[in-house]
């Protein structure tokens, strides 16, 4: 088997949602001979479709069996026992893939015909262990073009070395416009935390820097749906606490994998991004009920893991002025700066009409 896709489904039975994902992947031309010009005539890569279903309430299950037994030995439906979120369902497509390359896709997105094999074809073509792509952002089901999304730069691809592996642990981008070797998988025992949601910002850092060739295909590929209602799009305290956990998660990784101290300011930087600045403004955007008792967890959990986190150049330059001047508040009383904030927007929101 060249390749294994391992797809998460959580209560997507209505609204077409998983239809459309599922057929866009038993469409890839990688399956049906329709080559796209550069592997050997005549040769065909075979490819399977590992759906999970994360325990949903609804009929997603029922579907993904029907597909399942309308394309033997194509589709394999699989069911977490409990709610896992995603890294816990795609643990349990990793466990059971047979691919020699994996890839990953949400049940919402969708994927260009002839997406899989232009990226197996890039890899086998120049011995990579892992291949990513551009993206379209879209609001609708549609192969149209939409918002097209540049994803890794051109200058972190080839044989990694520290440069490059600085420049993936600042910005390794989303995994599922990627796919990797499954011996690279196997070898590092690379796994999805399990149980939170932004696990991909804890595995997508560490699965590069595991990695030792990184190449990419500079076409949009993969189809990312941006629809409003989703579970994604709505902040909550706990979302938020999860960040601050998969932040937690990738510090952890990258001590016992050897990484802590070859990229510590790369990783300050990841952390505070992560689990201090992006937390903390969409903590006070998002969520409707703000306790004072959060915004000290939060300040006392950036100052135990890299007190001096503000001095770091990364972020100096990436967070405007008035984003560093709030921060800096923060840390110097948390009912300071929320009252400060509270203040700013109520101001802002009074002369903006």
């Amino acid at each position: 088997m060249k390749l294994s896709i391992i797809v998460p489904f959580y209560q997507m039975a209505q609204d077409g949602k998983l239809k459309y994902c599922m057929e866009s992947l038993l469409n890839q031309t990688i399956g049906n001979g329709e080559s796209a010009g550069e592997r050997a005539a005549g040769e065909i890569y075979d490819y399977e479709i590992l759906a999970v279903d994360d325990c949903s309430k609804d009929d997603t299950y029922v579907m993904l069996k029907q597909y399942e037994a309308g394309h033997p030995g194509r589709v394999r439906a699989l069911q977490t026992p409990v709610n896992k979120k995603q890294g816990g369902a795609r643990n349990l497509g990793l466990a059971n893939a047979t691919g020699e390359w994996i890839g990953f896709m949400d049940g919402d997105d969708w994927a260009a015909p002839d997406m899989f094999e232009k990226l197996i074809v890039k890899g086998e073509a120049t011995g990579a262990d892992v291949v990513g792509c551009d993206l379209h952002h879209v609001h609708e089901h549609t192969m149209e073009i939409g918002t097209i999304a540049n994803a890794n730069t051109m200058d972190q691809t080839g044989v990694l070395n520290p440069e490059k592996y600085r420049k993936l642990m600042l910005n390794p981008c989303s995994m599922v416009i990627k796919i990797y070797r499954k011996s690279v998988i196997q070898e590092h025992k690379l796994t999805f935390p399990e149980g939170i949601f932004y696990e991909d910002n804890c595995a997508g850092p560490v699965w590069m820097l595991s990695c030792k060739h990184f190449e990419k295909v500079e076409e949009p590929l993969y189809y990312y749906y941006q629809d409003q209602s989703s579970t994604t799009h709505f902040i909550s305290e706990q979302k938020c606490l999860d960040r601050m956990r998969a932040g937690e998660l990738l510090v952890e990784q990258c001590r016992q994998r050897g990484f802590y101290e070859s990229y510590h300011t790369e990783l300050e930087f990841a952390f505070a991004k992560l689990y201090y600045m992006n937390t903390l403004f969409t903590y006070m955007i998002g969520v409707r009920r703000q306790r004072i008792s959060f915004l000290e967890e939060l300040k006392r959990g950036i100052l135990r893991e890299f007190p001096e986190f503000r001095e770091n150049p990364y972020y100096q330059k990436e967070f405007d002025a008035e984003q560093k001047k709030l921060a800096s508040l923060h840390m110097k009383s948390s009912l300071l700066f929320y009252v400060y904030y509270k203040a700013l927007t109520a101001y802002r929101r009074l002369f903006r009409r």
